[in-house]
């Protein structure tokens, strides 16, 4: 390992960084004095405020008590080199950093709200402003800057905390029967950095819990184990289903009709991902009653599914061979290589294996788990989806469903069940907490639980002017989606609104359930009414695209003088792709025809392609571009005024052999992690009806890129953006930025670029679409045709 970080380390600390830390050590308040003190000796977190009526001096006690948690975690950092030694993978910073980043966020955003004028030290505001979301494992160039002295970052803290006191001392805002503070109120930023510094507590955890445990220690005042540990258990080899942890048993969950989304007028904080609204409606499916535990993981490892390639996605058996991956990262080997033996590493300690604890693993490891399942049992297993999550759920109907907005940790744990907001500290057994109306434990809490799901906004959510780029940047495909929180989860990150990511490498306190199904857990989405009534759903909108896709020039355009060159838009968008790939010598094996529609251009491009995959959003226009592939032809209706029209009758061309073709509903923005290694990608007028466009083009490139080295992508848009469909700061272009105006071809050539395409071709592409007799939509859309070249 590179050494450089050794520069840092003074060699004057050891005493002050040592194991009893001095009454200096705290730039806030010492634990015992901090709100949040319970009566067993340790610091548990306070409830989250209700920005409704907030008192002045509930704020500061909030303040004050994630404050003091961050200072008593790091407290059990041993000695300097604890602070600059970097984690074992190379891809985070090094603890200092983690010491000074929330204060600089609090300088930054007090400042972007204009509740301060200015910065307090330029260069440290800087310097710990933004963290590291490594694109890969392998991702090493961080660590060899020389970092500010201990010293001088304790002074950094000690200088913030006495600014953001007197903020809260002073704001009129905060006076008794204030107003609700809601995202356009300048105080936002105030809470805003008290839950970024939350998110914090938590991801700094699992930094220390990843350094060698000589250079920590447990802080007297941090929360104790759970009390499980402290029970004494002989950790079996193997262990026994059914006694040293529960067998697997999954529980049904039926078909239901959900509402995703933090309500706008909810009195809490919340991050921008969390807003918006999607109406669903889910499949039948089964779900583990618990988390996966350590005992029912030790069966994969046991029976070499670190092994075996075939359990993993090629991405992460490439993420398993360059670490050496053998067991769980938080299992600690006792014993020859082979003999399974193992202890756990929780925070600050080894101790005894608890088997039926639930095993904290990254995303790769999860699904390897579930695909080894699977083969084990002969059934299709896979991890939830957002929406089968919420499935398990009991309803939220107001503040008291929220738990985090109504007691502390230490309550929550010992009254409700639920190991959460620092009631204690480690996760604990699979069913030791309270189970939901439908029997499901630890749907919140204990561990955060992934998802099948890419991090993807919710329709309706806006980028906040403050923090534009906490969310919008991870919309791109290469982070997967966590809910429910962990044990030290605090704050909005406990909320029953929080929606969390991490690209599919990396260790949160983080572990799964399994769910059973045939299908891939997509969820059908629905309008306010609660039916299939959204934007492409309507019975008219499907008429209007059959005409569309396989109208012919004249019965799309029956005026002579109209423009029927840009009739047949499908069937021209394929053959331009197909003409392009031939051109540029791509293979012609697979191809996907992403918003499909109702699938002419799918057909089409099964003159070229042995095999065609079309997926659209859309229920309705799948259902019919399926039944056209079963037939080959559907009659429907054409309008020509009001709702007067005639039957016309939509044809495959029966040249094409349908049967290479299939359809599958899918939402492009969270595409299901398997379609990968296509030769062909077709986006005809898609990317300005997405919630998020870079997360479908995140998607195209990379390990597990939607292309293969060698394909072809061709996008086709207008560029309409309008907020209905993509919340602003996802735009790809028509705006005007920092520094000028952004166009989003520009954009375009920026991303795919950097994600190792080559433009090859170029185009103006006209559309018509008939909307009746005397009334016509003309679009000239932008083509483009891109080359993976690495």
């Amino acid at each position: 390992m590179d050494e450089a970080w050794r520069q840092n380390l003074s060699g004057r600390l050891e005493e002050q960084l040592g194991p009893h830390r001095t009454a200096d050590w705290w730039t806030g308040l010492p634990p015992p004095r901090c709100p949040g003190w319970t009566s067993a000796g340790s610091l548990t977190s306070l409830p989250l405020p209700n920005l409704a009526h907030c008192t002045r001096d509930q704020v500061r006690a909030y303040f004050d008590n994630g404050w003091t948690l961050t200072e008593l975690l790091f407290s059990g950092l041993q000695g300097e080199e604890a602070f600059y030694r970097p984690p074992y993978h190379q891809l985070r910073h090094p603890m200092l950093f983690y010491y000074c980043h929330p204060p600089a966020l609090y300088v930054n955003k007090l400042r972007v709200a204009g509740l301060i004028d200015a910065p307090l030290n330029a260069y440290f505001e800087r310097i710990f402003e933004t963290g590291v979301d490594e694109m890969r494992w392998d991702d090493m160039s961080k660590n060899a800057m020389r970092w500010p002295a201990f010293d001088e970052a304790y002074a950094y803290r000690k200088t913030v905390y006495a600014l953001v006191s007197d903020v809260i001392a002073n704001h009129p805002d905060l006076r008794d029967g204030h107003a609700p503070i809601d995202p356009s109120h300048p105080l936002w930023a105030l809470f805003m950095g008290f839950e970024h510094e939350r998110i914090h507590l938590e991801t700094s955890s699992v930094l220390i819990r990843e350094l060698p445990v000589r250079h920590v220690r447990r802080p007297e005042g941090w929360p104790r184990l759970h009390p499980d540990a402290h029970t004494p258990r002989e950790a079996n080899f193997p262990p026994r289903g059914g006694i040293d942890y529960p067998e697997m048993e999954l529980l049904p969950v039926a078909a239901a009709r959900l509402q995703l989304g933090k309500p706008s007028d909810w009195p809490s904080y919340g991050w921008d991902n969390e807003y918006g609204k999607r109406q669903i409606e889910t499949q039948p499916f089964r779900a583990g009653r618990n988390l996966v535990s350590n005992g029912e993981f030790y069966q994969f490892v046991a029976a070499g599914g670190y092994r075996e390639s075939r359990w993993w996605s090629p991405t992460g058996w490439a993420w398993r061979n360059f670490r050496n991956v053998k067991w769980p990262s938080f299992w600690v080997p006792d014993g020859p290589a082979g003999s399974h033996r193992y202890h756990l590493r929780t925070l600050f300690e080894v101790i005894d294996m608890r088997w039926d604890w639930p095993a904290e693993v990254n995303w790769h490891e999860a699904r390897a788990y579930c695909n080894w399942l699977g083969e084990r049992d002969g059934l299709p297993y896979r991890l939830p989806s957002e929406a089968e999550h919420n499935s398990l759920r009991d309803p939220v109907a107001n503040v008291a469903d929220d738990p985090v907005m109504c007691a502390d940790g230490a309550t929550l744990l010992r009254e409700r069940g639920l190991n959460i907001n620092l009631g204690c500290g480690s996760s604990g057994p699979v069913r030791a907490g309270r189970h939901t109306s439908k029997g499901f434990h630890d749907v919140f809490g204990n561990v955060w639980q992934w998802l099948e799901d890419h991090f993807n906004p919710l329709p309706g959510a806006q980028v906040h002017p403050y923090y534009d780029d906490f969310s919008s940047p991870c919309y791109d495909g290469q982070h997967q989606m966590m809910v429910g929180g962990s044990w030290i989860s605090t704050g909005d990150e406990a909320s029953v609104w929080s929606r969390f990511h991490f690209r599919p490498h990396f260790f949160q306190h983080a572990g799964f359930r399994v769910v059973q199904a045939a299908h891939d857990g997509g969820a059908i989405r629905l309008d306010n009414a609660g039916d299939a009534g959204q934007v492409y759903e309507s019975a008219q909108v499907v008429d209007d695209y059959l005409l569309l896709h396989y109208g012919s020039a004249q019965e799309q355009m029956p005026h002579a003088a109209g423009p029927r060159d840009a009739c047949e838009f499908p069937l021209r968008c394929a053959r331009w792709l197909i003409d392009g790939a031939r051109e540029f010598g791509a293979s012609t094996g697979r191809a996907i025809d992403i918003g499909c529609a109702v699938g002419r251009a799918s057909f089409e491009l099964a003159r070229q392609y042995q095999e065609v995959l079309g997926v659209d959003l859309s229920r309705a226009f799948i259902d019919t571009a399926e039944s056209l592939r079963r037939d080959g032809v559907l009659k429907h209706f054409c309008r020509d005024e009001g709702e007067l029209g005639h039957v016309v009758q939509a044809c495959v061309d029966p040249a094409i052999a349908r049967e290479r073709v299939s359809f599958r509903q899918a939402d492009a923005g969270s595409l299901p992690a398997e379609l990968a290694d296509f030769d062909a990608v077709l986006m005809a007028n898609l990317l300005c009806r997405l919630p998020s466009p870079k997360s479908l083009l995140g998607r195209l490139g990379g390990p597990r890129g939607l292309v293969r080295t060698g394909g072809v992508v061709a996008i086709f848009s207008p560029y309409t953006w309008l907020e209905q469909f993509t919340p602003r700061g996802a735009w790809l272009g028509g705006y005007e930025g920092r520094d000028g105006p952004v166009h989003s071809a520009q954009t375009l050539r920026t991303v795919l670029t950097a994600e190792g395409f080559e433009l090859r071709r170029e185009a103006e592409f006209p559309l018509l679409i008939r909307e009746h007799a005397r009334k016509y939509q003309y679009i000239v859309t932008h083509a483009m045709l891109w080359q993976r070249v690495r």
